[in-house]
């Protein structure tokens, strides 16, 4: 499924930061603040003059943890502090006592040893959401339970031929997802190797982490028990208030936008201006794509190029978004302030076709399913195939090294997101209609009120028990989950 023939030998030559807590092998790892970008952008004070709301400071890139001689050594602490979130101090679940906890910085091949240690009173654990990674213990194993005052030892490998890009990490406790992820409990996960297929001229660009974060609060804290989806909610752009985002006129950027809430959908929107996509949910695309506004329900990411306009200042904003007759209706809300300033440079032309991708087009079907989203007329029950989720119980069997189409079919009035655990997939069409500039490839998608979506997907490298279900936490935790388990061996085709 990832393009095998350069990842491997990706570009060597960029700098890395050393990561956190003590390590092995006598090596110290210190947390430190996101690498300095590489070309100017002027992040000098501003005045917040003219801002509707917020701070007015420059965007912070959250600090890093960074692999070390091929291997990310972490620790990863939950507790309940009362930190900065947004323009105010509010309780909240933290990860390393912050809302806004540091970004995980891998490459292809790294091993990743982390401590997760559970400091606050309910089970947790920790998912790497996306990461083509065994599912099995002492892996990204989501049926894992860290008991209050426990830790756990998560060590993987990361295969050498991982698709770079934008990823995150959060809880997956079964059927606290929802609460432990909208009370703060997610970060982001940067795999490299997007620039080794960038031109030269945009290999060393600024490059910004755009980590979407919502929050809805109760008296001194952060929201975490009956949650509505409906309600009103702040965002904050990496648990800031408005911040500014300084470019020059005519400068290139890699914006690296991730939805890392619990449910709330965000349309990402700036005036003027264009996202050209260079990757989705960690995957790079075959040809880059240019779009006035993205749909990113949570659990999405994309990695996109943005140039600077004419000198002023614009809002990045997440429009109006309507979700379904039984689902949510989001205002638009202002999440940033762009700001064009600064000595003009000359625009570079952006790369039109930019990674090798593989096509499921034409492969041997293992295996055709349906899997048919259901919901009670409360919305206080979701179903997969008419079945609520159950730990204990398979619903899907696939084989290792074989390909199947999956028809995810949304029976209710309201939009549903669909997340595959280990394995991407490729989408092939959404109500009947093939997708616009080809197949690309997602971990997560979203599928449309009383729709359709087509997919296919291969089973590679790893075995084990796992889950696929929609990114909606509410509705996961309200039983819209599934168990998936990959066996070993092979099987003929099967077609219905």
């Amino acid at each position: 499924m990832r393009p095998r023939s350069s990842l491997a030998s990706f570009a060597t030559s960029l700098v890395f930061i050393t990561a956190s807590a003590t390590g092995g092998a006598g090596c110290t790892w210190a947390a430190q603040p996101a690498r300095p970008a590489a070309a100017p952008s002027a992040d000098s004070p501003d005045s917040s003059a003219g801002l509707p709301t917020g701070s007015g400071r420059p965007l912070r890139n959250p600090p890093e943890l960074v692999s070390r001689d091929g291997v990310l050594k972490a620790r990863i602490t939950v507790s309940r502090r009362k930190v900065a979130v947004g323009d105010r101090e509010l309780f909240a679940l933290t990860y390393n006592g912050s809302y806004m906890p540091p970004t995980l910085r891998i490459r292809p091949g790294d091993r990743v040893e982390l401590d997760m240690v559970n400091e606050w009173t309910e089970e947790t654990n920790l998912h790497v959401h996306g990461l083509h990674v065994s599912p099995k213990s002492p892996s990204d194993d989501i049926f894992v339970e860290i008991k209050p005052g426990g830790t756990f030892h998560y060590s993987y490998r990361i295969p050498r031929d991982i698709t770079p890009g934008t990823y995150w990490y959060h809880s997956h406790a079964d059927m606290l997802s929802a609460p432990q992820v909208a009370g703060g409990e997610s970060g982001i996960i940067i795999v490299d190797g997007l620039q080794e297929y960038l031109p030269d001229s945009l290999k060393h660009i600024t490059e910004r982490v755009i980590a979407l974060k919502d929050d809805q609060v109760e008296g001194d804290s952060v929201k975490t028990e009956n949650l509505s989806i409906g309600a009103p909610t702040n965002r904050t752009v990496n648990g800031q208030q408005n911040p500014l985002i300084r470019i020059r006129p005519g400068e290139t950027q890699l914006w690296r936008l991730a939805n890392i809430g619990a449910n709330i959908y965000y349309k990402l929107h700036l005036p003027g201006r264009k996202f050209h996509v260079i990757a989705q949910d960690g995957y790079p695309v075959k040809r880059v794509y240019s779009a006035d506004s993205l749909v990113i329900p949570a659990g999405s990411r994309f990695d996109v190029l943005v140039q600077g306009g004419e000198p002023g200042r614009a809002p990045l904003q997440t429009l109006a978004y309507n979700t379904g007759p039984d689902g949510n209706q989001f205002p638009q809300v202002n999440l940033a302030t762009v700001v064009t300033e600064g000595s003009p440079v000359r625009p570079v032309r952006l790369p039109e076709r930019f990674a090798p991708n593989e096509d499921l087009s034409h492969a041997v079907l293992a295996a055709r399913r349906d899997l048919v989203y259901t919901e009670n007329s409360a919305g206080t029950e979701f179903y997969i195939n008419g079945r609520q989720f159950d730990p204990n119980r398979v619903d899907i069997t696939s084989r290792l090294n074989t390909v199947e189409e999956w028809t995810i079919v949304n029976n209710t009035g309201e939009q549903h997101s669909f997340h595959a655990h280990t394995n991407h997939f490729q989408l092939m069409s959404l109500n009947g209609r093939p997708t616009a500039s080809g197949h690309r490839w997602y971990e997560t998608i979203n599928v449309p009120a009383g729709g359709n979506a087509v997919l296919r997907i291969r089973f590679d490298d790893f075995t084990g028990r796992t889950v696929v279900h929609c990114h909606i936490l509410n509705h996961e935790d309200k039983g819209m989950m599934a168990v998936l388990d990959i066996v070993p061996g092979t099987v003929t085709e099967q077609r219905r």
